[in-house]
């Protein structure tokens, strides 16, 4: 996401970068040069003017620090008004004090409403809530049965009736009400396009549900689309924020750029892939940072700790310690590794990574190449590869739909793997004076004495 944006502001802050000191022409120029990216990564025209005038009125004012310098200070001050135009702060979702908190989801056919309704039930699953989803989107066809579908998924309960929008949203609240369900999550009707009709269903449904949030939610790839579709369910609904999706489609970052600051609402949400987990609350400072090429490691972070099997990482860690990391456990590995999500997503997130590194193409496929290849061994294969012989790889190759010199480049790399390893201090060493045994498979045993 932010290809666009990320590119050209590297491209401005190298040269920056390179400059000792800072002249009247070397700022200009430069924010000639921001005001540019953000138009060509589909910004908001009044909001790009604001921004850089902000920018342009700090860098001006000189609020020098000196440990910094100029170029860094302008960085930083772009930085921070970028934040500040994302929105400032993340907000923070507040409970009903008497359950059940209703949220309300409002917003075109096509925005990946229905999808967001039961990500969002999962991500307050992941709060430790009992959210329950109400279809209400009765003009779609199979509406009811897909969430249905995405309900099971995520282990979120969906109610539904065959009557009207607004019946089945009061009849939701109710039916949370007797089951002791604390969150409701009401999935509303789109349109193609904004009508008469699609806004007094949508109005109604909210005067009959009293939701405590009523989130719109958007397409991120529609650009200055999503910000008109935003400003008109504004001036019809009371909005409390926005759900941005398929923002990992989103190579310019316009949507996410212009929609806080032009409705006045938070992005509260953003989707940024099709699994469940692929959905996180918005934080302004951390996309700030990843649009400027500064990385999310915290983002990262806390993918990881959600994701993250305790179990297995200690186990693989025990492993290493002991000197025994082997396929298996490297296997295992590499099944935590996915429940990040996809490597593109993760990218963006690394710190400090060069723009080439940035820009090369991620692809996902050469993991599941090396699970293939993994899976078409043996137990005793994948504990020892040293037993592989040439009619062995023969036999994997044809099992994992790769050839012998796939197989064996992966062999090679995994022992360059375990060389770093020792060499960091990250594996044990093999006991000194051990011999290898191929009666015992190849593996290392302790010498006689003589």
């Amino acid at each position: 996401m932010f290809e666009t944006l990320t590119g050209r502001f590297d491209e401005i802050f190298t040269r920056l970068r390179g400059r000792g000191r800072l002249s009247e022409a070397d700022l200009a120029r430069a924010l000639r040069e921001i005001r540019i990216a953000l138009l060509e990564g589909d910004v908001n025209l009044d909001v790009t003017r604001e921004l850089v005038e902000k920018i342009r009125s700090r860098a001006a004012d000189a609020e020098l620090d000196k440990s910094l310098t100029p170029a860094q200070q302008v960085i930083k001050i772009v930085n921070e008004e970028l934040t500040a135009t994302l929105g400032g702060e993340q907000l923070r979702i507040s409970y009903a004090s008497k359950p059940p908190t209703v949220v309300l989801l409002a917003g075109l056919q096509g925005s990946g409403k229905t999808s967001a309704a039961a990500k969002l039930a999962r991500w307050f699953l992941g709060q430790g809530r009992h959210p329950l989803l109400v279809a209400a989107d009765l003009q779609r066809p199979a509406a009811v049965e897909q969430l249905r579908i995405l309900g099971r998924e995520v282990g979120a309960a969906v109610f539904s009736a065959p009557t009207d929008p607004v019946d089945v949203a009061r009849r939701g609240v109710a039916e949370a009400i007797r089951v002791g369900r604390d969150v409701v999550i009401i999935d509303t009707a789109g349109r193609v396009s904004i009508d008469a009709a699609l806004m007094d269903e949508v109005a109604a449904v909210a005067q009959a549900a009293s939701p405590r949030y009523t989130f719109l939610v958007l397409d991120a790839m529609t650009g200055q689309d999503a910000v008109a579709t935003a400003v008109a369910f504004h001036h019809a609904l009371v909005l409390d924020g926005v759900i941005l999706t398929k923002l990992d489609g989103d190579a310019r970052g316009g949507a996410a750029l212009s929609v806080a600051k032009v409705v006045g609402r938070p992005i509260a949400f953003v989707s940024t892939g099709e699994r469940p987990d692929d959905f996180e609350t918005f934080r302004p400072d951390r996309m700030a940072g990843r649009i400027l090429g500064m990385g999310d490691v915290l983002s990262l972070i806390e993918r990881a700790e959600h994701a993250y099997d305790e179990d297995v990482a200690g186990r693989a860690a025990a492993r290493m310690r002991s000197g025994r990391f082997t396929l298996e456990d490297f296997y295992d590995q590499l099944q935590q590794m996915k429940r990040l999500g996809p490597l593109s997503s993760l990218v963006g997130m690394l710190p400090g990574l060069p723009k080439e590194m940035r820009d090369a193409p991620v692809d996902d496929s050469n993991v599941t190449q090396i699970e293939a290849v993994i899976r078409s061994m043996t137990p005793a294969e994948r504990d020892d590869p040293a037993i592989i012989n040439g009619s062995r790889r023969t036999r994997i190759a044809a099992g994992s739909g790769t050839t012998p010199a796939e197989v064996n480049d992966l062999l090679n790399r995994f022992k360059e793997m375990q060389k770093l390893m020792r060499s960091s201090g990250m594996m044990a060493h093999p006991r000194p004076g051990g011999r290898r045994d191929k009666r015992k498979g190849g593996r290392v045993t302790p010498a006689r004495s003589r």
